[in-house]
């Protein structure tokens, strides 16, 4: 099973495996160490599925919308290179419960959302819940 979740909220034994998908564990300043997320918060750090770091600035500068932002995240997932940790994602939730993490309390404002969507097009059966 594959659920999504905000990193900032308290971890439970239902997260299974606590996977980051952040570029980075930071304030919006993109330097200061957030000091809310901390090695507690994941076990797994997995920066390969964060989205590209000009793709993310374009996002929060309002230089495109939540839609396109997902648009080209997906289309970055696809990429051979990043594909192949898709599915190893995709391959870990499809034998223990493993939660994503992001820092939108929203899924839907998330790329978490999107990493999961694309697991589900590798595998449809796959079960996803976004907390």
């Amino acid at each position: 099973m594959l659920y999504t979740k905000s990193i900032y909220l308290p971890p439970s034994l239902e997260d299974g495996i606590r996977i980051s998908v952040m570029s980075r564990h930071t304030l919006d300043d993109g330097v200061t160490p957030d000091p809310l997320i901390t090695s507690k918060s994941w076990q797994i750090w997995y920066k390969e599925l964060a989205p590209p770091a000009k793709l993310v600035g374009a996002y929060y500068r309002g230089e495109i919308s939540i839609e396109d932002y997902k648009k080209v995240y997906l289309a970055h997932l696809f990429k051979p290179e990043t594909l192949v940790h898709v599915n190893v994602l995709t391959n870990i939730a499809l034998s223990t419960d493993v939660t994503i993490l992001c820092k939108e309390l929203d899924a839907r404002e998330c790329h978490r959302s999107t990493l999961a969507d694309a697991c589900r097009i590798q595998r449809p059966y796959l079960r996803v819940e976004h907390r």
